[in-house]
């Protein structure tokens, strides 16, 4: 049996913005204090997040981006390997550590403060048990990507790169939980140091263990382990030794082991609603490469995924100021990645690849990637009101219906019989976005707060 404060826990509000609850009355005007409050609440919030994210997605770009230059197949290869790796794996980590969300959010909003460091325990036991048999398949990667029909030469040099992403899965899942232990408790600065720092080691390991000491590609996969475990051991230091974490932190727990199973409960709706989207894209690129020329439809199709991921925004959620505010600042940060595309769009392919077809073929793709950015930054708000509201089942199918009903059918169609290949597979994710678009503004549009609030507390 769990223990009583954490019984409690569970009891308290879901939508909490910085530990407060909003007031029931939606249906007010604001006043530019609040508004101007709450514009600054989500910078010094979901800013240094936004910079946590973009700088999580560039370690592994990095390795990309450097085995790029290493060849063709090498660049095919571990794109093909980090689409595998994060459908397989990275997507179902950080899709059950949204659990922690939840639970460490409504902890902290009830002041059990000791709770949080017992529900990062949890879920830290559940995603390792969990990464072992993902390491499994990891190891197998090169001979499924085979059966799945994938050129076999690209399969072969995924399976390698993948073997030696194993030693990344372990820390990832552990930095998964750190980083939603501490921002929910509005503590993001050190993350966003700690990410930073790592960011900047990972260049010199990769020209290392790449380039010095002749790993090539190997030495790529190797040093996303290292950059990894090295984010983990700063924040585990920071965690233990912070005087802000002092009461969030009190030490190993037995009580981690407790309810293990209502962690379980909520990780696997956030998981599949986490998944879902983000496995439409990598499914895409491994698609690319059952298509004519697949070395360079599958280079492509991996670095504008990179790319947009890259460029992509923040996870605010909360009631409907916070809704109104995230999504004007976020259109705002759209447009802004929409100009940076445009006018990078003949540049981007040289940070991945020297070969003239690829590069060429990216800047085409630039084009549809800015057309996608236009809709999936309010997207990302709405995706976050989702998870702060509890509606992990309704994104769910949400989801579902938008990239496996609309968004992947509609891109095989025009890559296969319409002959337009990577462009025709990008354009189903474009409508893909859009759709999932549409659907959640209905929703959150429909939504009425005020019974919100009280279906919540």
């Amino acid at each position: 049996m769990g223990s009583s404060d954490e019984k409690t826990d569970l009891q308290t509000p879901l939508i909490l913005i910085s530990g407060q609850e909003y007031d029931l009355d939606s249906k007010g005007k604001f006043t530019k204090d609040e508004i101007l409050t709450e514009a600054k609440k989500q910078i010094f919030l979901a800013g240094p997040m936004m910079f946590v994210n973009l700088l999580m997605s560039l370690v592994q770009t990095i390795s990309v981006m450097f085995v790029g230059h290493v060849g063709e197949l090498a660049l095919s290869g571990a794109s093909m390997a980090t689409s595998f790796a994060s459908v397989t794996g990275f997507s179902l980590l950080v899709g059950m550590a949204c659990a922690l969300d939840t639970y460490c959010g409504q902890a902290y909003g009830a002041k059990q403060y000791h709770m949080l460091g017992v529900h990062m325990q949890r879920a830290m036991l559940v995603l390792l048990l969990v990464s072992i048999p993902l390491a499994c398949i990891w190891a197998t990667a090169g001979d499924i990507l085979q059966i799945l029909g994938q050129d076999r030469a690209i399969a072969v040099e995924a399976g390698i790169y993948a073997r030696y992403m194993i030693p990344s899965i372990f820390p990832f899942a552990l930095l998964q939980c750190q980083f939603r232990f501490l921002q929910t408790q509005n503590n993001v600065v050190p993350m966003m140091l700690t990410s930073g720092f790592t960011t900047l080691f990972h260049i010199p390991i990769c020209w290392l263990l790449i380039t010095k000491f002749g790993l090539g590609s190997k030495g790529a996969a190797l040093a996303n382990g290292i950059s990894y475990w090295t984010n983990d051991v700063f924040l585990a230091l920071y965690i233990v030794f912070s005087p802000s974490c002092k009461a969030t932190w009190t030490g190993f727990s037995k009580e981690a082991v407790h309810n293990v199973s209502k962690f379980v409960w909520l990780a696997v709706p956030s998981a599949v609603m986490v998944c879902l989207e983000i496995w439409s894209y990598e499914i895409m690129v491994i698609v690319s490469g059952l298509l004519p020329n697949p070395t360079l439809e599958t280079s492509v199709l991996s670095i504008s995924v990179r790319v947009a991921n890259e460029l992509g925004a923040g996870r605010p959620k909360g009631a409907r100021l916070a809704v109104f505010m995230a999504t004007f600042m976020v259109a705002i940060e759209s447009v802004v990645a929409v100009v940076v595309i445009i006018l990078g769009r003949n540049i981007w392919g040289y940070c991945f690849s020297s070969e003239e077809d690829v590069v060429s073929y990216v800047s085409q793709m630039m084009l549809l990637i800015a057309v996608t950015n236009l809709a999936d930054g309010v997207l990302s708000v709405l995706n976050g009101v989702a998870r702060g509201c509890g509606w992990q089942k309704i994104g769910a199918i949400v989801n579902l219906a938008s990239f496996y009903i609309i968004g992947i059918p509609l891109g095989v169609v025009l890559a296969f019989v319409l002959h337009l290949g990577g462009k025709g597979l990008w354009t189903g994710i474009i409508a893909a976005v859009f759709a999932q678009t549409i659907f959640l503004s209905i929703i959150t549009i429909r939504t009425n707060w005020e019974a919100e609030v009280k279906f919540s507390c």
